[in-house]
């Protein structure tokens, strides 16, 4: 007996030691090494010191060293995304993935995401040139000195990454130019419902600038989840600036948090990993934040085209399309060929019904991308700022400012067409020659503000473009509850307002959209009250219902649910065939107009499509959650899970890598906006002269290794509404490595 226990318990150990040494060569030598020198390709000894949440704090004495040891740690914590977002835009993936990711590569190709990377480079002025060449040595010095220990994700797929380039950098900027920017779907959809629609209530459902979300004030509050408050409204005297900007999660999540500094610089905030600088943040005298200014700045043309041999219409003459042959490598079933027709608005998209469409977007036009937070890192004024977005060219992006001398501003940036003959968001007839873009509008008369009477800008990606401004408007723009509702708690908070302050209302969960619909519902059935026990109980909980979206509570579930009745009602009025396709940020704004304006030719009783929808939400909420409205739950049907995108399908143990299932609060017209693919990339509130005051934490971690602590250590905080120190001038250094040259 003594015998078989010594076998089994020596059997045991050698497992023990078999699995510890697994974990080590395949986990654990992933991980960033952290204390000790680190002999490369750096010209004087730079310090990094990470803190508690494994943020880098790159002490060098040169930028380019900066920009270099900047590359070198965003790839030691995510080499896995850097790689996989520069695959994802080139349109690579399915070389290491298969043919399941042939689609997401098509489209990369037919949008000549590569092609144009290339075209970028050779007119990128040598000042940039020479940071981002610093950026790639660091990712590659990495690259070289990590063989064969570059993640778990790169062992289980089964390839190494290959060397990093400025045009992989560049790629990485392209694939968020085109997240940001991709209308041509929404004028895909329009066209559809056009089919068997009537215009003018289709045109209704899509508006250019709806021009009643436009916010009053004098100013105006131009777009995006950014904010900033002057002096006067703070409790220390100084401008106080906020900014969470609206991404879909990823695990690893979309930004790294990072502080640099070198002779001329000292930042701090979040990157995008492949590219160097701080894209949101501060420095010792600026601060910044940016979302999306939702201005259309891509449009399809109908081209007619032979696409045997190129040849297509314009203004009456024959013209010959360029051709690009792209090839596909796809692992395990060799190359597939692709042959991409370019006319002179740009490659021929989308072929269906007889139709063929070319794309005009503006990443693709001369000067469209350009890293101007290269200069804004270290702008030290309002006016260095100004002078570094009038060279940004896109994604175009709303941007808010305040400094440590009490200044606070707002600027759209980017390249925005100027469209002729302006018809709406549709494809055009490509031959015409009437709907071409003459140019884009001047930077000087972009939307901008400057130290505002009020002392707030408040930005939510509401249209920022006045009633009487000079030139066409087309946009996606945003439906204008979120800034209301942050300017209103604004307002609220007097003089003595905080960075607390801000985390508060970035985690705000209130719908005035959803409480203005419920009341509507009440208002209607008001007089149907003891036919019906389910309806009635529901209809008194929306009654007294504060409009909160919480996620424990059961009205924001009766009043959602109501809603997409309704827009499906609406959108079926203007489209019988193709209602269902109707998917527009407005789409909140455009039913509360309905139903507050109720339009003649729409419905013949407003009160009775109400109640129809009412009845229909109750029962579709029955057969989710049971009969009882009192034990429905907004979050078990807002919830959210996000899947680590190679572990998660280990059998067994796939499920511990990734976040959730949970149930959410807020929604999408919430300033805490959430749905169960997108919300806040990050939070940061910031406090200009009294810079360690300020806040930042991301939904889920620095890292993207599965052993590391810092895989997921701000999930919780994000969560919960909690938030982190942004160190800066104080720093709480864990652990402390030292980049030194090599001999």
């Amino acid at each position: 007996m003594r015998r078989i226990l010594f076998v089994v318990n020596t059997l045991i150990a050698i497992a023990l030691v078999a699995a510890a040494a697994i974990f080590y060569w395949v986990f654990y030598r992933a991980l960033p090494k952290t204390s000790g020198t680190i002999a490369t390709l750096v010209s004087q000894p730079v310090e990094v010191e990470r803190d508690r949440l494994g943020v880098p704090h790159i002490k060098a004495h040169t930028i380019d060293d900066a920009w270099f040891v900047e590359g070198y740690t965003a790839a030691e914590d995510r080499m896995f995304q850097m790689d996989g977002l520069r695959r994802l835009a080139a349109g690579d993936l399915s070389e290491i993935v298969g043919p399941s990711a042939l689609d997401s590569d098509r489209e990369a190709r037919r949008l000549r995401m590569r092609r144009i990377a290339d075209q970028i480079y050779t007119e990128m002025s040598e000042a940039d040139k020479s940071a981002m060449e610093a950026y790639a040595r660091g990712v590659n010095a990495y690259i070289e000195s990590h063989r064969g220990r570059y993640g778990v994700e790169f062992t289980l797929i089964g390839y190494d990454p290959r060397p990093w380039s400025v045009v992989d950098s560049i790629l990485c900027g392209l694939q968020m130019f085109r997240t940001l920017t991709s209308s041509w779907k929404t004028e895909l959809i329009k066209q559809e419902m056009l089919r068997d629609g009537e215009p003018d209530k289709v045109n209704y459902l899509f508006p250019t600038r709806a021009g009643f979300e436009f916010m009053p004030g004098g100013e105006g509050h131009p777009g995006s989840n950014a904010w900033a408050v002057s002096g006067a409204h703070s409790a220390t005297g100084k401008p106080l600036l906020s900014s969470d900007m609206h991404l879909e999660f990823t695990l690893p999540g979309i930004w790294h948090m990072e502080h640099l500094m070198a002779p001329g610089m000292n930042v701090a905030g979040v990157a995008l990993p492949g590219m160097p600088g701080i894209l949101s943040g501060h420095n010792d005298r600026i601060a910044w934040g940016e979302t999306n200014l939702e201005y259309d700045v891509q449009d399809l043309y109908t081209e007619k085209i032979d696409l045997r041999t190129g040849q297509y219409l314009y203004q009456g003459k024959i013209e010959r399309a360029s051709s690009d042959r792209e090839i596909i490598s796809v692992r395990g079933r060799g190359n597939e060929e692709m042959n991409i027709w370019v006319t002179r608005h740009g490659p021929v998209f989308e072929v269906g019904a007889g139709q063929v469409n070319s794309l005009r977007w503006v990443a693709a036009e001369p000067g469209a991308f350009h890293d101007v937070f290269l200069q804004i890192d270290r702008a030290r004024n309002w006016d260095d700022f100004k002078r570094a977005l009038a060279g940004f060219g896109g994604p175009a992006q709303n941007f808010v400012y305040a400094d440590v001398d009490g200044n606070i501003g707002y600027q759209a940036a980017g390249k925005l067409p100027i469209r002729r003959n302006f018809q709406g968001d549709v494809p055009v007839d490509g031959s015409s020659g009437d709907y071409e873009w003459d140019g884009f509008i001047p930077f000087d008369q972009l939307p901008q503000a400057f130290n505002p009477p009020e002392g707030f800008i408040v930005t939510a990606n509401q249209n920022p473009f006045p009633p009487n401004y000079p030139y066409n408007v087309n946009g996606r723009f945003a439906s204008p509850f979120r800034s209301r509702q942050i300017l209103d708690m604004l307002r609220a908070g007097g003089n003595k307002l905080k960075p607390e302050d801000g985390l508060r209302i970035q985690k705000d969960v209130y719908s005035g959209f959803e409480k203005f619909l419920a009341r509507q519902i009440v208002d209607a059935y008001a007089d149907r009250r003891g036919t019906n026990k389910n309806l009635d109980t529901a209809a008194a909980l929306l009654a007294t219902w504060n409009g909160q979206m919480d996620r424990d509570r059961p009205e924001p579930l009766i009043a959602n649910l109501t809603y997409q009745y309704l827009r499906k009602a609406i959108a079926r009025r203007a489209s019988p065939e193709h209602g269902q396709l109707w998917d527009v940020p407005m789409m909140p704004a455009v039913v509360e107009k309905i139903l507050r304006d109720r339009p003649s030719g729409w419905f013949g009783d407003y009160k009775e499509l109400l109640l129809r929808c009412f009845a229909d939400a109750m029962e579709e909420g029955g057969r989710m959650q049971g009969a009882d409205p009192k034990r429905w739950k907004w979050g078990r049907y807002m919830f959210l899970g996000v899947d680590n995108p190679v572990l998660s399908r280990v059998p067994l143990v796939g499920k511990y890598f990734n976040i959730g299932p949970v149930p959410l609060s807020g929604g999408p017209t919430s300033v805490k906006q959430t749905t169960q693919k997108l919300g806040p990339s990050e939070r940061m509130n910031a406090s200009p002269g009294n810079w360690d005051a300020s806040l930042l934490n991301l939904p889920f971690g620095e890292s993207g290794h599965i052993a590391s602590s810092h895989y997921r250590d701000e999930w919780d905080a994000y969560y919960n509404g909690s938030s982190f120190p942004m160190q800066y001038g104080k720093i709480d250094a864990k652990s402390t490595v030292t980049f030194v040259p090599e001999k």
